[in-house]
């Protein structure tokens, strides 16, 4: 028996390579774009993406980075359009409520996790690996500032695969939000949840798996759940940060403090504020965290292509 196909979507454009892999029900894993255009500086966040990609190679995946260029939604990036994602400032950082406004307008712009999610779920990709996810932000009783990648968690049915919310956030405040959205939370090969540079954020994980096969069986048992449109929404998988890269939470907690006192007195908000804190917080350790956050989604990106093989094997039966 063959994997089961994915009819291709005739509203997106996908690479040759990435079309093949869905038609023929091959293991495909989603890679976000607002991670090049804005987490890092060229030439070392296209160097890095293209890593990253070639990571899920490896690991018998087929990488589909996803971006809107021209006002077309890209499902994997040529060589030419990966470089002008990492070098053109005219790519906006768009989320899920940006993606009628830039394709319309025949826009460039690079995806977030949340609207990487919900093109990926169009695309029929059901794993993506990222760095970190959003969430509540600190001080989010007064700012009301709730990151969209959460709301499209408890919609989009795909897993996303990250070192868990960024550290930046309230940790305990999203994983509360996310129970109430009915959002699984797993950790894998670990029963404390990640704080994204740290593999410790004084948080128990409220669910963990050991294996990708473990991680696979949990997505399909979700999404077969309800008949016949499947469990609505996604899963969290968080992967630790490996220990030879992290950045333990005690020395990383006061240089975050210091990035959001510095923020507050700029008075940055909106969605600039993931961008100027994960910049700053890069100054303040003198290149440390940028590091820190290349291995993590280095490390993401092979746990990703091992869980979508997983899942592609499962689909066989």
């Amino acid at each position: 028996m063959t994997a089961s196909a994915t009819r291709p979507n005739p509203k997106l454009d996908y690479t040759p390579e990435v079309l093949t892999a869905l038609e023929t029900g091959r293991p495909v894993v989603a890679l976000e774009s607002t991670i090049v255009s804005h987490g890092m500086p060229h030439p070392q966040n296209v160097q890095t993406a293209r890593e990253v990609e070639e990571l899920v190679r490896q690991g018998g995946a087929t990488p589909a980075t996803i971006a809107v260029i021209g006002g077309r939604i890209k499902i994997g990036l040529s060589h030419a359009e990966l470089e002008q994602l990492g070098s053109d400032p005219s790519f906006g950082k768009i989320s899920t409520r940006d993606l009628p406004y830039t394709v319309a307008l025949g826009k460039n712009g690079a995806t977030t996790v949340a609207s990487t999610m919900r093109v990926a779920h169009l695309a029929g990709v059901r794993v993506f690996a990222t760095g970190g996810t959003g969430g509540v932000h600190r001080g989010a009783a007064v700012s009301m500032d709730i990151s969209a990648d959460l709301t499209e968690l408890s919609r989009s049915q795909v897993c996303v695969v990250s070192a868990g919310v960024k550290s930046i956030l309230d940790i305990g405040l999203t994983l509360e939000y996310l129970e109430t959205l009915g959002v699984p939370v797993i950790t894998f090969g670990s029963a404390e949840y990640p704080a994204f540079y740290s593999r410790s954020s004084g948080f128990a994980s409220p669910l963990s798996v050991e294996t990708p096969e473990q991680a696979a069986a949990v997505l399909r048992a979700k999404w077969e759940l309800c008949d016949p449109a499947g469990m609505a929404g996604g899963v969290l998988l968080a992967n630790p940060i490996p220990a030879r890269s992290e950045i333990p939470a005690a020395e990383m907690n006061p240089h975050i403090e210091a990035a959001l006192r510095d923020m507050d007195a700029l008075d940055i908000s909106g969605k600039d504020t993931t961008p100027y804190l994960l910049g700053r917080i890069a100054e303040i350790t003198g290149g440390r965290s940028l590091a820190a956050n290349i291995a993590l989604v280095k490390n993401n990106a092979v746990l990703a292509a091992r869980v979508a093989a997983a899942y592609a094997g499962l689909s066989m039966n």
